[in-house]
């Protein structure tokens, strides 16, 4: 069973920036993820990244501002944030597949997920 640890997470005030990093127990994943779910609200994709393509894909609100990265030798995800904003406030999920179900369309369908850490923004 693949487990996913994450860490990075904190308060940081407007225009600051937090690096999240997720690091899975096995390499028997084929996709990776940072989802984040506000309180009241549904979760959202936020960044995702195929090993086998290595090309990222972004939720437009963070495009320009986070970056994602995976280090295969580590099995790490990694989420760099700046230009941090208020409306990042969230508690942010990492999530893989062993079947390319880390699209950020469809934010409840990966199957392994992480324990979540908190961003939270300040103004």
């Amino acid at each position: 069973q693949l487990q996913l640890v994450e860490s990075g997470g904190g308060s940081v005030q407007t225009g600051g920036s937090l690096r999240l990093s997720c690091t899975a127990s096995t390499d028997m994943y084929n996709c990776m993820g940072w989802f984040r779910q506000a309180p009241g609200k549904e979760r959202e994709g936020v960044a995702s990244i195929y090993t086998f393509q290595d090309t990222p894909d972004y939720a437009v609100s963070v495009k320009g501002r986070f970056t994602v990265s995976h280090d295969k030798y580590k099995n790490t995800l990694y989420l760099q944030m700046n230009s941090l904003k208020p409306e990042d406030t969230a508690m942010y999920y990492c999530a893989a597949d062993h079947l390319g179900r880390c699209s950020l369309r469809r934010p409840n369908e990966s199957n392994y997920w992480g324990q979540g850490t908190q961003v939270t923004v300040s103004s």
